[in-house]
């Protein structure tokens, strides 16, 4: 079932605690951008089906990759696209956008959806496989139940 986009950018904005649906959305484009580059045939197909329409637009046609990006370099260019971020920062963006993605793709499509992908993305998923620890501390959960401050 398809979520509605002001439901959708709702639930980014509460998991991220971001201060408005814009910065909600910047954060959600990015993420699904990024990780479309990253995801082939039916799946992604099948993703954007469950996203709002103008995110699955994006999820569709997704900003080009030259080869896969590890969960660490996923991160990092997150951090890059987004406007004074950081790696901590682009983590919990990361994590607003990419759990609030696996809830409406459902456990059988995420499952698929991380076969595409390099080991790792599961944890940015929050949706850890048992054996998969993560390859470096920058992509383990933040400890902090609070957002980080946005470098500036």
């Amino acid at each position: 079932m398809t979520l509605r986009w002001d439901a959708f950018l709702a639930e980014i904005q509460e998991r991220g605690e971001y201060d408005t649906p814009e910065e909600a959305e910047r954060a959600a484009r990015v993420v699904l951008a990024l990780l479309g580059a990253h995801l082939v045939g039916e799946v992604r197909a099948e993703l954007a089906a469950r996203l709002p329409e103008t995110l699955a637009l994006i999820l569709l046609n997704p900003l080009r990759a030259a080869e896969p990006l590890s969960a660490e370099r996923f991160v990092r260019a997150t951090a890059a696209w987004i406007d004074g971020a950081t790696e901590a920062t682009a983590l919990w963006d990361i994590g607003a956008v990419l759990s609030t993605t696996a809830d409406a793709a459902g456990e059988d499509l995420l499952h698929k959806v991380l076969i595409q992908l390099p080991p790792g993305y599961d944890l940015l998923f929050g949706r850890p496989q048992p054996g998969h620890a993560p390859v470096d501390a920058r992509t383990a959960p933040l400890p902090s139940s609070r957002r980080p401050p946005v470098a500036g």
